[in-house]
């Protein structure tokens, strides 16, 4: 599945705000979005990311996502960077 994408990326980008901010500077390769978040949280990454055509792949859980970034905590988006 997707987590794999984490685990395999040499860089990447845990949170929301921090997604937003490197979608914007042109250096990140698909985003990761938690089916399971906030659709309030997860509009502007979605919006941002559709603004400068970078891949959205949807994973089902926050937790496993969080988890395959090494964080105790869920995370309702990732970005990889390229």
């Amino acid at each position: 599945m997707s987590y794999e994408k984490v685990l395999k990326a040499n860089s990447f980008i845990v949170g929301t705000k921090q997604t937003v901010k490197a979608l914007k500077t042109g250096t990140v390769k698909e985003v990761l979005i938690a089916s399971d978040a906030d659709p309030k949280v997860t509009a502007k990454v979605i919006q941002t990311a559709n603004e400068v055509h970078v891949p959205i792949i949807y994973v089902d859980s926050m937790k496993k996502l969080g988890k395959a970034c090494g964080i105790e905590v869920g995370a309702a988006t990732v970005a990889i960077n390229s």
